[in-house]
């Protein structure tokens, strides 16, 4: 008796292996500002052609179908799940949210753009506007000393309030990159995605216009993981795993069987 068996489930433990991974760090990340879920996506392995169909089974007739035989599965990529996570009001001033489609842009430290859906910044000791590790938002935008308040408005544009001044001053406007294909990013980790060939060159511009989303001061998007969905997931990934360690045990159970019968 062949041993295929054996490899094909050894393929789906490992590929479903994989999918708890996502499904955990997922789970990880419920909490993470902007952080978009990922789902695992399976496809099969090559089949191997025994008999093809059409072929002449005699003189006059035809397979009406073939015989293939796959050799397993695995986890040919992941998809982010782009959808709008809910917004969670803060009414800190540099807390910031897009809603609808885009990115901010952070300068990273090697010269490089990442993107975020992560708004929660902070101020620096010079007045920039920075994310939680310091790295600056790009365009840039300083705060004067002593600003009494800082609106930024749903286009982006950033006003502040001096001290004895009456009428706001606009210090700057926050822009926003949209992709093509977001899902194409590639994950960075501190909440930064890097764009690639598969997503496309960014297409910058005020927020709000030409499909960009709208800024929200005062609140941020929380992730759009459902704690639900995932503990469902992770139970039929169990149940899958388990199956397929059966089948390894039941595979092996016939091959002892044949062993000491034949």
């Amino acid at each position: 008796m062949s041993n295929a068996a054996l490899q094909v489930a050894r393929t789906g433990l490992d590929a479903q292996a994989e999918r708890m991974r996502v499904i955990a760090n997922n789970l990880a990340n419920v909490n993470t500002t902007g952080f978009k879920r990922d789902r695992a996506e399976f496809e099969t392995l090559a089949y191997q052609m025994m008999t093809a169909a059409g072929a002449r089974s005699s003189g006059d007739n035809q397979y009406a179908t073939g015989l293939n035989l796959g050799t397993g599965v695995r986890v040919a990529g992941t998809g982010r799940i782009m959808s709008q996570g809910s917004l969670s009001i803060s009414d800190n001033p540099l807390d910031l949210a897009i809603e609808g489609d885009g990115y901010f842009q952070i300068s990273r430290p090697d010269g490089t753009i990442g993107f975020t859906r992560a708004g929660n910044f902070k101020l620096s000791s010079e007045g920039a506007i920075v994310t939680s590790d310091g790295q600056p938002l790009q365009p840039q935008i300083q705060i004067p000393e002593g600003a009494e308040s800082v609106t930024i408005g749903a286009d982006g544009t950033v006003s502040v309030t001096l001290p004895g001044q009456v009428e706001p001053s606009q210090v700057g406007q926050i822009e926003v990159a949209r992709f093509i294909n977001p899902a194409g990013l590639r994950a960075l980790g501190n909440n930064l995605y890097a764009e690639t060939a598969a997503s496309g060159t960014p297409q910058v511009g005020p927020a709000g216009a030409e499909g960009r989303g709208a800024i929200r001061q005062g609140a941020l998007e929380s992730s759009n993981v459902s704690v639900v969905q995932e503990l469902v997931d992770m139970i039929e990934t169990q149940r899958a795993y388990e199956v397929n360690s059966k089948m390894i045990s039941a595979t092996d159970e016939m091959l002892r069987n044949a062993n000491q019968q034949l």
